[in-house]
């Protein structure tokens, strides 16, 4: 599910929080349809979750539990390209990078 970097790049717009599709478009640099289909997919994975206003659409990140997970995708991303520590707990200093802006705006 995280493997596609279009996913990766809607799920770190969306927590730091609720985007349209429109907008998410634009944010990542694909077209809006394409942002839907990820967004359909995340969403049947309980990774983001959406409300209606009318006749617009808005998507959020399901919980704080998808931070942790992007955190930890991310990290495995680079673990294997420069040779980190096992775990993000185990190195202080990306343990204390990953946590800054953990606060979400809605």
């Amino acid at each position: 599910m995280l493997a596609d970097p279009t996913r990766i790049k809607i799920l770190w717009a969306l927590l730091h929080g609720e985007s349209s599709v429109a907008c998410l478009a634009e944010l990542v640099g694909a077209v809006p349809t394409a942002v839907s289909q990820h967004l359909a997919k995340l969403r049947l994975a309980g990774l983001v979750q959406c409300r209606r206003e009318g006749t617009f659409v808005y998507y959020s990140a399901a919980d704080l539990h998808v931070r942790a997970l992007l955190a930890e995708a991310l990290y495995h991303a680079d673990h294997t390209d420069r040779n980190l520590s096992d775990h993000p707990a185990d190195d202080h200093d990306y343990h204390a990078t990953a946590g800054a802006g953990a606060g979400r705006s809605r």
